[in-house]
Parts: structure tokens; C-alpha cells; sequence
């Protein structure tokens, strides 16, 4: 799995050959969310935020 970028807890990862419609994991503590590259959460839940600082970047 190759970590993009790492802050606040929070891992910002892209796995190679991974489904259809381009996206990113976003992971915190034992919360998962995919999110595409609008913003748009497609998968999962993190906390509130969690996610604002995901979107912010």
C-alpha cells in the first residue's frame, strides 16, 4: 500500500489495480473512507474532523 501522505494520524493511500473510477483511501484510527477526487465521499465514514482536514488538503 503506498502511503501519499501521512498527518494528523490521518493516511492518505492509493492502491495499484484497485477497482474502477479513480479515488483515494482515507484512513484514521479504525475508520475508513474512499473518496474520489471531487471531494466526494463514494465508500465508509471518518470522523468529522478527520474529514474536513482530508478535504482541506
Amino acid at each position: 500500500m503506498p502511503v501519499i501522505s501521512r498527518l494528523y494520524g490521518i493516511l492518505i493511500v492509493m492502491y495499484f489495480n484497485d477497482h474502477n473510477l479513480p479515488h483515494f483511501h482515507a484512513k484514521y484510527a479504525e475508520h475508513e473512507a474512499l473518496y474520489d477526487f471531487d471531494g466526494n465521499v463514494l465508500e465508509g465514514l471518518l470522523p468529522k474532523r478527520a474529514s474536513k482536514i482530508v478535504l482541506s488538503g
